[in-house]
């Protein structure tokens, strides 16, 4: 079973090594990864350039400009071959080798046609020390008109769910991901799976998290993705998920 892993990356010398370096450690062998930059002028294609060899034919790559975040990420699903897809961001690395081994061992159900994990988060600089840990083992599609879904960054799908139920819409600022998840699990009714393990680490500071302008975009952007597909939401109850994510914080 083939893995395509997918890196959406703008200017990310400082960090994308990390993610590169967590890829080539996986302990599974077939994997594809594909990284979609998006022109970057800070050095970032020269750390692609530099590992390209280390993934021998594995790895494939361009570099040209986009329209943001998620046109990157259908670009990436665009090119893939692989039976299975997923993500991780040129600030994000695995957080244990084994990961795609274990996906692709719980893949082998022809039953499931997508699983999800946890992730955490730490600081920039102090790797060692979790800030926040957002586990998806409660995660019910019933959830979804609050806001909640499954980490996007463990979320690992067959490619033909996205042949069939489309691509990233980028219509959206900020909640694309959320909408993709709620269009797949409330309109596709996908068959998922939890896996208890932790699958990324996350650096703080991502867009949709930066600011109380990003947050107040990003209500918005869950209200509408559950309104066009079919689900009852509103401002509050979206804004219920900040709440919770307070007992996620670990000091």
């Amino acid at each position: 079973m083939k893995i395509s892993i997918i890196t959406a990356a703008y200017n990310s010398a400082s960090t994308i090594e990390d993610t590169l370096r967590s890829v080539l450690a996986q302990s599974y062998a077939d994997i594809e990864y594909i990284v979609v930059d998006g022109a970057s002028t800070d050095g970032t294609q020269q750390v692609i350039e530099r590992y390209e060899p280390l993934f021998q034919g594995r790895m494939r790559w361009i570099s040209e400009p986009d329209r943001g975040i998620y046109d990157a990420m259908n670009k990436g699903i665009g090119m893939a071959t692989g039976d299975v897809v997923g993500i991780i961001n040129s600030d994000d690395y695995f957080t244990d080798d084994i990961v795609v081994q274990r996906v692709a061992e719980t893949m082998d159900d022809s039953s499931l046609d997508a699983v999800y994990g946890d992730i955490h988060f730490i600081r920039d600089g102090i790797p060692d020390k979790c800030i926040r840990y957002y586990s998806s083992r409660r995660f019910k599609p019933r959830w979804l008109r609050f806001g909640f879904m499954p980490a996007h960054p463990s979320f690992y799908a067959r490619r033909s769910v996205f042949q069939k139920a489309g691509l990233y819409n980028t219509s959206y600022k900020l909640g694309a991901d959320y909408e993709m998840m709620v269009r797949l699990f409330r309109r596709e009714h996908i068959n998922a799976r939890y896996m208890p393990m932790d699958f990324v680490t996350m650096r703080t500071g991502g867009a949709s998290t930066r600011n109380v302008r990003s947050k107040l975009q990003l209500i918005k952007d869950d209200v509408r993705a559950c309104r066009e597909n079919g689900i009852y939401t509103n401002s509050a109850m979206i804004s219920l998920k900040f709440l919770y994510k307070i007992f996620e914080f670990r000091i």
